[in-house]
């Protein structure tokens, strides 16, 4: 797995490996899938050269506070109105790392990357328009 910058992310990516800081952390809850009920919670995370909402799936839900400092691995990439999201589920793994090795809150620009319009998500063994365990269907509250 490569490492890569947020600046970097495509939609349509799997195992992603990241070094951000949290920069935002939303409220773990439980949403309705057409694979039933899933918990998750969003956050928004960041390096020196830009930041990305996250979805963290089922175990990794509510696990981010915002400030530290973290390696992400196995993650994927989808898109949601123009902009791409980085997600992580049962199969990715998030570690605390040193303070230093990512940029502070005041040095992560504002600057999300953008999603490509031609892209369109692969459809697997039946799962319509979701990957990873099927959590497609679930329907965003942007909220915080």
């Amino acid at each position: 797995m490569e490492e890569k910058k947020v600046s970097q992310l495509r939609e349509g990516e799997d195992e992603v490996t990241v070094r951000v800081r949290v920069l935002e952390v939303g409220e773990t809850k439980t949403v309705q899938t057409r694979k039933g009920p899933r918990t998750l919670s969003e956050a928004v995370v960041g390096d020196e050269t830009g930041r990305v909402r996250l979805t963290l799936w089922g175990r990794h839900a509510g696990s981010l506070e915002e400030g530290e400092a973290v390696e992400i691995r196995g993650a994927w990439t989808t898109s949601y109105r123009g902009e791409v999201q980085l997600n992580v589920g049962y199969r990715g793994e998030i570690e605390r790392i040193d303070d230093d090795q990512v940029a502070k809150p005041e040095e992560v620009p504002e600057e999300t990357p953008k999603a490509q319009s031609t892209w369109r998500p692969r459809r697997q063994g039946g799962w319509s328009r979701g990957r990873r365990g099927g959590y497609g269907g679930y329907q965003r509250d942007r909220s915080f």
